[in-house]
């Protein structure tokens, strides 16, 4: 029976950076990763559509959901450059803060991690799954082997994308445990909304103010690119206000596009095309895309007043979302309530909860990777302190 210092279930961007820290710090320690991909680190090598955005300038309390998300921001801490000590390459960030590798080449990330691993003496097994664990640590193996461990690091990643192996049923290692499981719901996912204003406008990229609301009640707004779809949108505002839909019925988002502009300039324009003898049609050529232009005048109605009005507050009811499948994160997760500062289980000595695994998610922007990073990194560091 194989026996090891630290068993860590998963190879993702958590998982690998805990790895590494441990072997950095420990080379008396054995350490292994167990993960189910033929690939270990698939989802990071495509992260930041395959450029590797792996944090953000721009970090605040806000950039963080779910029951965790305090103690994710303290645990981070402000590190925003801690990819640059991980990874054997250079950084830089682009004008809205997105950190990347010199060489916008997310899979070369994955490559320096299983490197160094293989070089420090990390034993390395897939694709295999974690089938069972029982306290004391034995973990059953797909193959049907039992590894034994002294400290297991559970970071197997949410239901979202399951292409990448995270399909949720890990979650079920960490409930076999005495761990409770917050809802889980697709976030970073585009939005299904009604379409009957919408459906001549696919394919078109906008830039928008947008708010999300049920019943007056504001949610959350964003800035951003909104595309409208055939099935209702998608854009970095619409993912970053995804989380804030999760679970929650009859939510309304209201577009407000030209977020520069008041309304009142608007109203100004359309007028001045109208004495001109612009066709109604074409009050917002120029202004808007035409194609979006005509779609807004189409719903205003007859006043001319009524354009600018609806180029500030046009309105979509939500229908639902794409789901998991398309979804960059998971919303919840193990819950939070039950793990410390250090990502140390409060009920299970020895078991360690990190990354997309636990109730935290993060907006679009390089967030997500730096909680997986900070949390892998957090974990190791206690398990060395402690071995």
């Amino acid at each position: 029976m194989q026996k090891y210092d630290v068993a860590i279930v998963g190879g993702g961007a958590a998982g690998l950076t805990c790895a590494l820290t441990l072997a950095r710090r420990r080379k008396d320690i054995s350490v292994a990763v167990i993960d189910k991909n033929e690939r270990l680190g698939k989802k990071l090598a495509a992260t930041g559509n395959g450029q590797g955005n792996v944090s953000n300038l721009a970090l605040s309390p806000e950039n963080y959901h779910g029951g965790g998300a305090a103690a994710a921001f303290k645990t981070i801490g402000g590190d925003v450059r801690l990819p640059e000590r991980l990874f054997n390459c250079l950084f830089e960030a682009d004008g809205e803060g997105r950190i990347y590798p010199a060489g916008r080449q997310a899979s070369a990330l994955t490559d320096s991690l299983l490197f160094e691993l293989s070089a420090l003496g990390v034993t390395l097994l897939h694709p295999l799954s974690v089938t069972g664990i029982e306290r004391g640590f034995a973990l059953t193996l797909s193959d049907g082997r039992t590894l034994r461990a002294r400290n297991v690091v559970l970071a197997c990643g949410g239901s979202a994308q399951k292409q990448f192996g995270t399909d949720g049923s890990s979650y079920a290692l960490a409930q076999s445990l005495g761990h409770k499981l917050m809802p889980l719901s697709p976030s970073l996912v585009q939005l299904r909304t009604d379409t009957a204003h919408i459906r001549s406008l696919k394919g078109i990229r906008v830039q928008s103010a947008v708010t999300a609301s049920v019943g007056g009640r504001l949610l959350g707004s964003a800035t951003g690119d909104v595309i409208f779809t055939d099935y209702g949108l998608s854009g970095n505002a619409i993912f970053k206000l995804s989380s804030v839909l999760a679970g929650v019925s009859g939510a309304v988002v209201t577009l407000s596009f030209l977020p520069g502009v008041e309304e009142e300039a608007v109203r100004r324009d359309v007028a001045a095309k109208a004495a001109l003898g612009y066709p109604r049609s074409e009050l917002l050529s120029g202004t808007l895309h035409n194609q979006l232009g005509r779609a807004i005048i189409k719903r205003a109605g007859p006043e001319t007043c009524d354009i600018a009005r609806t180029v500030k507050n046009f309105t979509l009811p939500v229908t639902g979302t794409l789901g998991f499948d398309s979804a960059q994160v998971t919303h919840g997760g193990v819950d939070c309530a039950d793990i410390g500062d250090d990502m140390q289980s409060k009920l299970v000595r020895g078991l360690y909860l990190v990354g997309e695994y636990v109730d935290v998610d993060g907006d679009c922007g390089g967030y997500n990777l730096l909680w997986a990073f900070a949390s892998g990194v957090r974990a190791a560091n206690a398990i060395c302190d402690q071995l």
